[in-house]
């Protein structure tokens, strides 16, 4: 029998409190107490039959199941909302729409995009993180970033970077860097992006780079999505291979440490795409060329 689904405030909720970052935020965004906010969280968790946060000092962290959970739940919602959007503009599609994959979506393009929104107001900016390689000449989307060979779908399209990868862990794990020998004794997150995309480097191929003969252990903790690794990561269970447009941010905050100097390139760029009439809208060519300027750090 399949399992009924959660009720949707606590869903609302769990999502919120994700994607702002804790309970009081989500608590003022729902226009509700943070009591109520907990209360929900509780009702899903209960629902589920596991928790899905852990207690960092005074800060909630999302728990292993909760960080996979989480980006399904957020990829719904971003739905939801962009559905809402049509009948509040009565079924008119008003600015300008951008397509990412989640991981590139949530650890690069949404923590830089908010400052060229807030000084043009005018552009009503959709955001939305998934992993379909829509066609965009039904004009839902205005601009796609993608990764690889899939671009080729899309009739127009500018390389954003290749980007590079680095060992990365939280500073409890390991505080500075490392010799490759000692890297191989810690535990190692690994990635996998099959079927969908070339993976990145790979740990083996690491090694090999850094001049470590022994192969290292088989995967143990194994991500498909590079977000949920690096998060992983940054929670002391592991040393992740982090891409350098992911982890910029946590290590100049300190929340990631790189362990070593040894970098390798992914296989194939980042690409930007946009269809025929998306240059023509409003802010589409400035949100371009901002695109282009942020990119350029990480070439």
């Amino acid at each position: 029998m399949a399992r009924r689904l959660p009720p949707l405030r606590s869903l609302e909720t769990f999502e919120a409190i994700c994607r702002l970052g804790g309970v009081a935020r989500a608590a003022e965004e729902l226009g509700v107490s943070p009591g109520a906010v907990s209360q929900q969280l509780r009702l899903l968790e209960d629902h589920l039959g596991r928790p899905l946060f852990r207690r960092a000092g005074r800060r909630l962290e999302p728990a292993e199941a909760g960080k996979a959970y989480f980006e399904m739940v957020f990829e719904g919602f971003e739905r939801l909302r962009d559905a809402q959007k049509l009948f509040d503009r009565d079924g008119e599609i008003v600015g300008l729409s951008v397509s990412a994959l989640p991981s590139l979506m949530l650890k690069w393009l949404a923590p830089r995009v908010y400052g060229w929104q807030q000084s043009r107001a005018f552009v009503d900016l959709r955001l939305e993180g998934n992993h379909r390689e829509d066609g965009l000449e039904a004009g839902s989307v205005d601009f796609r970033l993608t990764y690889g060979p899939r671009v080729t779908l899309h009739r127009h399209s500018a390389e954003l970077f290749v980007d590079r990868v680095v060992p990365v862990a939280a500073p409890a794990l390991a505080a500075g860097p490392l010799t490759p020998e000692a890297i191989a004794c810690l535990p190692l997150i690994h990635i996998d992006w099959r079927p969908d995309h070339q993976n990145g480097p790979t740990w083996a191929e690491w090694f090999r780079a850094a001049g470590l003969r022994q192969a290292p252990a088989p995967a143990e903790r194994l991500y498909s999505l590079s977000s949920v690794a690096l998060d992983a990561a940054a929670a002391g269970e592991g040393i992740a291979l982090g891409q350098h447009s992911f982890v910029a941010d946590d290590l100049a905050s300190g929340r990631l440490v790189a362990l070593s100097d040894i970098s390798l390139a992914l296989p194939v760029p980042y690409f930007v795409a946009w269809n025929d009439a998306t240059i023509a809208k409003p802010g589409a060519r400035d949100f371009l060329d901002w695109l282009l300027r942020t990119a350029a750090d990480f070439r």
